[in-house]
């Protein structure tokens, strides 16, 4: 009796145990119907402590390392959260897919693991499919549920009330990931690629307007044109880019629409889909099928490319010197310079004697008021530099009868009064 209740407890503890490391969710979903699943931290009994980025995630299928391909897995910076969505195929109708989880978190780097069970449930397969893409969401706002039931209200209850049993969105992704160029501001929307189903035949009015939109078709995007049934989308918080709003019956090939990524979505005739275009386990390549990689043509590539570059400025630079080097020998002045040999200059040869008759100052004055070309060449004129020396006035005489000391001058030394 002891030892079965030790086993017992033994038990309960592994499950216990089990159960800390793996935690399972099932979620139901239904055949070309889109499902859409919030994975965020309260799923891990975490909380989010308002850090940007503090939790990361990793979706795979259980076993394998990538997802199924019609399921995809976005993370939002907006939300903090990731979304785990797409359409489940015929292929996989009536069967449990297992998603695999790993959580981290960045603060503390704990781990957890949790495995989110799809059980798929067949459905009638939609028979007429509206193809819409809104500019003024991104993907993220589309996958909250009540903006989901504000788009299909608009069809319920105006445009197309016989979908009102069984009217769902088909197929939903952002049109970057489809081929749409990114908004020319980072604060504009990105856009959402839309696809409603229904097996009700299209209503009078949905015919009108694809007939008023039709001319569009041929533009790739015109989203500043104005429909009679504008009003009635932004009155509920969406833009349209009627250029993409078709209208395709069960007999169209909806993998021919714009944004259209994957052949899984296409209705075949009747009433099954088609199936995906590869498995949902992947199988590895055998070694003698990888291809091999020739680096020797690369590497020839990679120094010949260069290697002529070089060559072709080397031959232009050499060109350009040496018509350099022909025109500088080729140089000669216009005008020869003139040397130009000066005369020693003309010793003075009067003596102080001579100076006593020379002119009184007006005719020096007139004198120095020549040309310096003139005084230049004049005999006997005295030069220091570019100045000339002027003669010194004569001594002052005394008058008759004065014998003021003060009117009296001494001559130089050697001059003769």
């Amino acid at each position: 009796m002891l030892g079965k209740s030790i086993l017992f407890l033994g038990l309960i503890g592994m499950l216990a145990l089990s159960s800390s490391v793996a935690s399972y969710e099932l979620e139901k979903v239904y055949v070309s119907e889109l499902f859409s699943i919030r994975v965020e931290p309260r799923k891990f009994n975490w909380t989010f402590q308002g850090l940007t980025e503090q939790f990361q995630y990793r979706a795979s299928l259980e076993g394998y390392p990538d997802l199924p391909s019609w399921v995809r897995y976005m993370y939002s910076t907006e939300y903090h959260s990731g979304f785990l969505y797409g359409t489940p195929p015929e292929q996989v109708a009536d069967r449990k897919v297992p998603i695999e989880i790993i959580a981290l978190n960045k603060q503390t780097y704990e781990t957890k693991r949790m495995v989110q069970i799809l059980s798929v449930h067949r459905k009638p397969p939609p028979r007429n499919v509206i193809q819409m893409k809104i500019d003024n969401l991104n993907w993220v706002h589309m996958m909250d549920p009540g903006r989901i039931e504000n788009l299909k209200n608009i069809f319920r209850n105006d445009l197309w009330q016989e979908s009102r049993q069984d009217l769902h969105i088909i197929f939903m992704d952002s049109a970057i990931k489809l081929g749409a160029r990114l908004p020319l501001r980072p604060q504009q929307r990105e856009g959402v690629v839309v696809h409603l189903g229904s097996r009700a035949d299209f209503s009078g009015r949905l015919l009108e307007l694809q007939e008023e939109v039709k001319p569009l078709y041929k533009i790739a995007s015109c989203n500043y044109k104005r429909t009679s049934v504008q009003t009635t989308f932004e009155n509920s918080g969406f833009k349209l880019d009627w250029c993409a709003f078709k209208l395709h019956a069960a007999d169209d090939d909806i993998t021919a629409m714009p944004h259209h990524p994957h052949e899984s979505h296409r209705p075949a005739k009747g009433s099954e889909l088609s199936n995906l275009r590869r498995s949902d386990k992947w199988d590895a390549p055998m070694k003698s099928e990888v291809p091999e990689r020739n680096y020797s043509d690369e590497f020839a590539v990679s120094f010949a490319i260069p290697g002529m570059i070089f060559a072709v400025l080397l031959s232009v630079l050499t060109v350009i010197l040496c018509f350099q080097h022909e025109k500088l020998h080729e140089y000669r002045p216009a005008q020869p310079v003139q040397m130009v040999q000066y005369s020693q200059p003309v010793q003075p040869t009067g003596t102080l004697k001579s100076l006593k008759d020379a002119p009184p100052p007006e005719e020096n004055l007139s004198l120095r008021s020549t040309s310096p070309s003139e005084s230049y060449y004049r005999d006997g004129s005295p030069r220091i530099g570019n100045s000339y020396l002027r003669p010194k006035p004569p001594p002052y005489k005394p008058t008759g009868g004065s014998n003021s000391s003060t009117m009296q001058r001494k001559a130089p030394i050697g001059v003769d009064i």
